[in-house]
């Protein structure tokens, strides 16, 4: 029996991030859940082309839109189970047995968040996130998103934009979404940037406006400027 997991990650010159998110796969692999890997690439012009090859990953080539990279790394895939991640996020030790237990309950979920940086902004950031999960149903990308295919499909899967892919197919999920008892870490470098109250307050706004009805595309000059999604 093969293993039900496929893994998808959409890179963008992730050369940087991307060899600790892929060794912090290996414990899936020997736990014989991962069937494979697929990167998503949307044009990289650094190493990360590279990295994905020498990890046998199925390497895909497309426009950089994360939305529609993420829907043809789905489109690909052959697993019944699909494993979401950004190439800058890391699974913390355990994740397989909780993936899989999650799989078994036959709900989709998605992993609480944290950052690789310590202090109180990056806990009140994390804070606001997981609660905004899990009282919304509104987890994003760098959380993670498990889900199976029957209910991928049933929601339509990934839209093909640039931005807020993640929340729209978490709209579509709905209250089916739930925290799994893991939390991951994924990369602090645009908060350190662009400062916490800054980038988070950003992040809100974007959110806010998307939900009022503000396409993607223009969204996505703000989330390129001073802050985005995270």
């Amino acid at each position: 029996m093969r293993a039900e997991l496929s893994v998808v990650i959409p890179t963008l010159n992730a050369a940087e991030a991307l060899p600790g998110c892929l060794a912090a796969l290996t414990e899936g692999l020997q736990a014989g859940l991962i069937r494979e890997l697929v990167i998503s690439d949307g044009g990289s012009a650094d190493a990360t082309r590279e990295i994905a090859d020498a990890a046998g990953a199925v390497l895909l080539a497309g426009p950089p839109s994360r939305g529609g990279q993420l829907r043809r790394g789905a489109a690909t895939a052959e697993g019944e189970w699909l494993l979401f991640l950004h190439a800058d996020t890391r699974l913390a030790d355990g994740w397989a047995a909780v993936v899989r237990a999650q799989m078994k309950s036959g709900r989709p979920g998605y992993f609480k968040l944290g950052f690789d940086a310590a202090g109180l902004a990056p806990a009140l950031v994390s804070g606001w996130a997981n609660l905004r999960s899990r009282l919304f149903h509104l987890p994003y990308g760098d959380q993670g998103l498990l889900v199976s295919r029957t209910d991928y499909d049933a929601a339509g899967g990934y839209p093909d934009i640039p931005i807020m892919e993640d929340v729209a197919l978490a709209r579509r999920l709905g209250g089916r979404l739930q925290a799994m008892p893991l939390r991951v870490s994924t990369s602090a470098a645009r908060y350190r940037r662009d400062g916490w109250l800054r980038r988070g307050s950003g992040n809100l706004i974007l959110l806010l406006r998307y939900l009022s009805g503000t396409s993607p595309e223009r969204l996505l000059a703000h989330y390129r400027g001073p802050a985005g999604q995270a």
